[in-house]
């Protein structure tokens, strides 16, 4: 899009298909992860210390990236096993897997299904997790009387629901609809969005839960309307 040689190497468009389905679904373990952690602190804020202990952490971080791994070599074994005798040109901005089945001369049925499989059982594990740990922390929420309490749980939330929505809406758009070549360009934007914005928004949403962040956001904003009435 960007440069003017456009051709990928066999090898590397596996290694970017790889690299996308490892880091794809350690992020939906991570966020269901992150889903946990909040639920802990909000509805058993006692004992959030004892739950969410070092180790328990190190291991849910290291298990995310194991699931990760697992379902890319899953991904890319299964891959290698077809034939792309035919065009070679990727209508999409990099290697992924929905767009090479479409290209293999093999019959990729049992790929197709394989990626189902795959997206159906890690995604909506992942996905009710986060469901029913936000379920018990809204329910949480509105038993709370103090207005001030309620404010402050849901900001500690908003970063975290905000990531989600807008990675599990676009990657679910992308993998779970049917594929035909009307659903191109839609496909082009939605990948912008969960391999693109999304990461780039991140440092972002998570920061602004910063005290020191949001104090400095406000001095820039207040120094910027001063300077335009000194301008003007």
């Amino acid at each position: 899009m960007f440069v003017e040689r456009k051709a990928i190497s066999y090898n590397g468009c596996m290694a970017q298909v790889f690299i996308l389905c490892f880091f794809g679904i350690t992020e939906c373990f991570l966020l269901a992860t992150m889903a946990y952690d909040r639920y802990v602190a909000i509805c058993r804020p006692l004992v959030y210390s004892i739950i969410l202990s070092p180790r328990l952490c190190v291991q849910l971080v290291v298990g995310s990236y194991f699931a990760g791994w697992i379902n890319a070599m899953s991904q890319t074994v299964d891959l290698l096993q077809l034939s792309f005798c035919g065009s070679h040109v990727i209508d999409l901005f990099f290697c992924d897997i929905s767009p090479l089945l479409s290209l293999s001369t093999s019959d990729a049925s049992i790929s197709q299904m394989v990626l189902l499989t795959t997206a159906a059982i890690l995604g909506a594990f992942t996905i009710l997790i986060v469901l029913i740990s936000y379920t018990f922390i809204v329910a949480t929420i509105l038993k709370n009387h103090s207005t001030e309490g309620k404010h402050k749980a849901f900001s500690t939330c908003a970063s975290h629901l905000t990531v989600v929505s807008i990675f599990y809406g676009t990657s679910l758009f992308m993998y779970l609809k049917s594929s035909s070549d009307d659903s191109r360009h839609e496909d082009k934007w939605t990948t912008v969005f969960y391999t693109v914005v999304t990461p780039m928004l991140n440092p972002l949403i998570y920061s602004l839960r910063n005290k020191d962040v949001k104090d400095a956001t406000r001095k820039v904003m207040a120094w910027k309307k001063i300077s335009n009435i000194l301008n003007k």
